[in-house]
Formats: structure tokens, sequence, C-alpha cells
């Protein structure tokens, strides 16, 4: 009888117990905790466990996502500042004789009373869409990493590079993309919200 019973205690015990799947977790993780972007003072930041399984393909496809946004957003911000500053294309941006300054800046010049035609429109995402196919991705294979696009033509002194410096410069990228992911999606609120920013000027 007292057998029966500590054996039931010890399956009762057991039954509570995560350390097996504790420790798988955790060993999951560790592969990706000296991963580029596992930076102080957050270290690897995987809140949602997207990456909780060590799926390394997983990893690299979620990685490729990130780098391309923070390029997007890099490129949608510095946008957004530069036309805010006055500084516009010079010429019309259609046959009817509208200038590219004669647009509102931000959200409002692709959506409202004045911004470019549905037409204008469909044609820079027909555009983006063919970069996003054909162009800007690794075509050859030839690709080191998430995100790198050269496909054996594009260099820039790249391969001079030590591996140091060419982690350093990818780190770099990684949290100005970041940066600008924040930055851009601030100057979209603050423009719905109205006022003015420092820098910026009026929204």
């Amino acid at each position: 009888m007292k057998t029966a019973v500590l054996a039931s205690l010890i399956a009762s015990a057991a039954a509570f117990a995560p350390a097996k799947q504790a420790a798988t977790t955790s060993t999951s993780l560790n592969a990706f905790e000296d991963a580029l972007g596992a930076q102080p003072p957050l270290g690897l930041f995987d809140p949602l466990g997207l990456v909780s399984n060590g799926d390394q393909d997983r990893f690299d496809r979620l990685r490729y996502v990130e780098v391309k946004h923070g390029r997007i957003c890099q490129l949608a911000f510095l946008g957004n500042i530069i036309t805010r500053a006055g500084i516009h294309l010079p010429g019309n941006i259609d046959y009817a004789g509208n200038s590219f300054d004669s647009f509102p800046n931000g959200w409002a010049a692709v959506y409202g009373p004045d911004a470019i035609s549905r037409a204008g429109l469909y044609q820079i995402i027909a555009f983006v869409g063919f970069l996003e196919l054909f162009v800007m991705k690794d075509v050859t294979g030839e690709g080191e990493f998430p995100g790198d696009f050269r496909n054996g033509a594009l260099d820039f002194g790249w391969d001079s590079f030590d591996e140091e410096t060419k982690l350093k410069k990818r780190a770099i990228e990684l949290n100005n993309g970041r940066a600008a992911m924040m930055g851009i999606l601030g100057l979209m609120v603050h423009e719905q919200l109205g006022g003015e920013l420092p820098v910026v000027g009026a929204m």
C-alpha cells in the first residue's frame, strides 16, 4: 500500500514538472543568443516566441523580413523628412502639368483630396511589386546572409572588409532599420494628430 501511494505521489509531481520542456526551450533560444541583432540592453528579444523552437530557417526568414522592412522604412523616413523640408524632384509628375511640389507631404500625397491620381498610385504599387519579385532578392544564390542582394554585381568594397567590420556594418544597418520602423510609424501617427514636430515642422 505504501509503495502504491508513493508511486502515485511521484507520478502526480512529475505531471507538474516542466523541467524537460524548459530545458528544451532554453537550449533552443540559446541557439540565437549570440546572433546578429541580439544586442544590449535587450539581448535576444522574442516576446512572442517566434524562434523558440530553434528553427534556423525560420530565424533566417524573419531576419530577411526585418532587414527588408528596415530598409524600406529608412527610405520612407528620409523621404518624409526631405519633402517636408521643401526639397522635391524638379519638373512635372504627370502630363497634366502637375509638379512634384504641388502635392502634399506624407500620407496625404497618396490618399486624400489633394493626392496623386489613382493611376499614379497603381504605377507605384506595380513598380514596387516588380522590385520585390525580380530585383530586390538573392537571384543568383550568392548571398552570404539574409538581405544580401549583391547578386555578384554590386560590391562597393564589401569583400575588402574583414569579418568583424562586416558584422559591425550589418549590425548598424539592422539597428538603423529598427529605429526607422519606429520613426516612420511615429511620423504617420503625428501626421494624423496634427501639430508641429521639432526638425520635421508642421504635420
